[in-house]
């Protein structure tokens, strides 16, 4: 998939601060680079730099550009490993895998699989954890990719268009700042939470957390709920920077470095397992009675 390259010109430009950083980073000339920037400023038909003494600084639109420049480039680049992976042999299956949908539940089965299917291949294919990205990929398994590991209940296999095979049932835990007085603890109570706020999916994501929800309003109303709409790297972030606490699951504790995960004193979980399409092709579908008879 094709997209502007003075977009990465852009990019290297906002990071370096600088036309003259930039070339040397570009192994291109800075007329060559400023050239670039006029260009794509002429097409867009807005300033995304203000020149001052001090250097180049990016202007609202600049700094809107500069996150939709960067999601672009990722989707372009996803989009052709995507693209890439539909060129298969028999008997791959090809494994959706992102910091948020982990491989590794996959990875511990896979001998035990290929014991049953010794042909049987796999194949990981990254995605980036977006809400675009999450409706296609999940509605169109099959296509691209034939299996994600993740968290699932019936109301995102109804919403997201999918199957799924529940591999346990994952306790809902909480993740804390590294610098947060809780990180200390192995696990948290329910008075611990009193006083926090506490990122929770919006209402409607999976009955198991409104459930949770309910319960903690109509019992601990000294805990904070606050909604957020999508897990990814952005909501961990915020975690990290605000000392805010987030609803997450004891996979999720490579995610992000500088938070910690940490079970609570509830009995309140969700299935884990395998979404995939709701007719896999039939390589597919002896991988998944290969799952269910392991993990019977």
């Amino acid at each position: 998939m094709v997209y502007n390259p003075q977009l990465e010109t852009f990019l290297r430009v906002a990071d370096a601060g600088s036309f003259n950083k930039a070339a040397s980073e570009g192994f291109i000339t800075p007329t060559a680079v400023i050239k670039q920037i006029n260009l794509l400023e002429e097409s867009l038909g807005v300033k995304l730099f203000d020149r001052t003494h001090r250097g180049l600084v990016l202007t609202d639109a600049g700094k809107s550009m500069y996150q939709d420049a960067k999601y672009i480039i990722q989707y372009c680049k996803d989009s052709v490993a995507r693209a890439k992976s539909t060129v298969k042999t028999e008997e791959v299956i090809r494994i959706g895998t992102s910091p948020i949908t982990p491989s590794s539940v996959l990875m511990e089965l896979w001998p035990k699989v290929r014991k049953q299917y010794p042909n049987m291949k796999f194949q990981l294919v990254p995605f980036e954890n977006t809400p675009e990205n999450a409706r296609e990929i999940l509605k169109n398994l099959g296509q691209n990719i034939d299996v994600v590991a993740g968290i699932f209940d019936e109301t995102l296999l109804e919403v997201r268009q999918c199957a799924g095979i529940e591999l346990r049932k994952e306790p809902i835990c909480c993740a804390v700042s590294l610098e947060h007085p809780l990180a200390e603890k192995k696990i948290l109570t329910l008075q611990d939470l009193e006083g926090e706020n506490l990122l929770l999916m919006h209402r409607g994501w999976s009955h198991h957390v409104d459930e949770l929800r309910d319960d903690l309003k109509e019992n601990y109303s000294l805990i904070h709920i606050v909604d957020f709409d999508f897990y990814n790297m952005e909501i961990f972030n915020r975690c990290e920077n605000s000392n805010d606490i987030l609803m997450a699951f004891s996979g999720w504790s490579n995610v992000h470095p500088l938070l910690k995960i940490i079970p609570v004193e509830w009995d309140y979980k969700i299935p884990y397992g395998l979404l995939h399409s709701h007719q896999p092709s039939e390589e597919v579908q002896k991988f998944l009675d290969a799952i269910r008879s392991i993990t019977k």
